[in-house]
């Protein structure tokens, strides 16, 4: 059902705001650009109006903080069929961006910069050329939806294609106007169709049942401590923390520490908490995540933000490593999304090595 935005003034009296147009639709796209946080605050952008070798140009394109591509269209004076048709053509056009390329794009659209440095600024870490548009996701922007196409985004989605939309909608407060957004589906649903969606024309096969999970040690969390205490966890951001809930109770963890190895392999125990909400085995009986862990910040001071405070979800280990002692070697898996299902065969490589060095597989 296509989505409907209403606001309110709160007030003795409720007063619905009544709707309104913004002047121009160019206008939107400016103000993306001066505010990309309107979209989402998880990208970053690196294009604009870019020409494709089709004859078509791309509204805005993004880049994540895996190194993945975000194609983003507007609607425009399109009907919105017309948009999905477009979007997807041009995202066979993306999908064989390569690195030069895609710097080339970045340089045009910030006057001369350099992506890596804007990509380790704004992400906090070093932009790997093989991880980069590994991936991509389309996501169209517009102020509503006809239900053919949002069955078709449906389909998409179900299979696994990383499509998603944006709808905004304008509502007037006096003299001054205001603008709402929605996700049709949960970012999340997206994020993981894009952990699983290759392009690169790289081989893909069946997802073999086990996760892989990149935990940050460092400052932010304490590999140490997770050892301890039996878990994962991921925060600063919804990108980092919302593919957490794609783990279930029984579900087999294979543990990366990026730029270091592999230290762990365990079965998950329950499912994603909050660290608010989220207790530690010890030896006192149950404690309070927020009291035991002293050795890293896990983001406590967004403790009460559930978009950007640390989440975790409780481990049962098989075996674990401490960071000096990781597993590391020429040719294993990693991405930089806190929990991901690959479909590449260098997935099943890696597995079968990490079975043959830890002796609990």
């Amino acid at each position: 059902m296509p989505i409907k935005h209403a606001i309110w003034k709160v007030g003795e009296t409720p007063t619905a705001l009544s709707g309104a147009k913004l002047p121009n639709e160019q206008l939107l796209e400016d103000m993306i650009v001066r505010d990309p946080s309107i979209l989402s605050g998880e990208w970053m952008l690196i294009g604009q109006q870019e020409k494709t070798n089709h004859g078509g140009r791309i509204d805005l394109l993004a880049i994540a903080p895996d190194a993945s591509l975000v194609l983003i269209e507007l609607k425009r004076d399109r009907t919105p069929r017309e948009v999905v048709a477009q979007a997807i053509d041009y995202a066979s056009w993306v999908q064989n961006l390569t690195a030069d390329k895609i710097a080339k794009i970045y340089q045009k659209f910030s006057n001369g910069g350099s992506l890596d440095a804007a990509f380790q600024k704004r992400f906090e870490t070093i932009l790997d050329e093989d991880a980069l548009n590994a991936s991509h996701q389309i996501i169209l922007v517009a102020a509503e939806l006809d239900p053919s196409t949002e069955r078709i985004i449906g389909y998409l989605n179900e299979r696994d294609i990383a499509i998603n939309v944006i709808l905004f909608q304008v509502f007037r407060q006096g003299e001054h106007l205001l603008l709402s957004r929605a996700w049709l589906i949960d970012p999340g649903e997206t994020q993981e169709n894009v952990t699983i969606t290759s392009t690169k024309g790289r081989a893909s096969e069946p997802w073999n049942g086990e996760f892989y999970v990149s935990f940050g040690h460092g400052r932010e969390r304490s590999w140490e401590e997770a050892r301890t205490h039996g878990f994962i966890c991921a925060g600063g951001g919804a990108w980092y923390s919302r593919t957490l809930k794609m783990l279930n109770e029984g579900d087999r963890v294979w543990v990366k520490v990026p730029a270091v190895g592999f230290v762990g392999v365990g079965r998950v125990r329950e499912s994603s908490q909050a660290m608010v909400s989220f207790a530690l085995n010890t030896p006192d009986g149950p404690q309070d995540a927020l009291k035991v862990l002293q050795k890293a910040d896990y983001h406590c001071g967004a403790i009460d933000d559930l978009d950007n405070c640390e989440w975790f979800v409780a481990v049962d280990w098989l075996e674990t490593v401490p960071v000096e002692n990781a597993f590391s070697e020429v040719g294993l898996f990693g991405n930089q999304n806190s929990v991901c299902k690959p479909t590449t065969p260098l997935w099943r490589h890696t597995v079968d090595r990490l079975k043959q060095h830890f002796t609990q597989p």
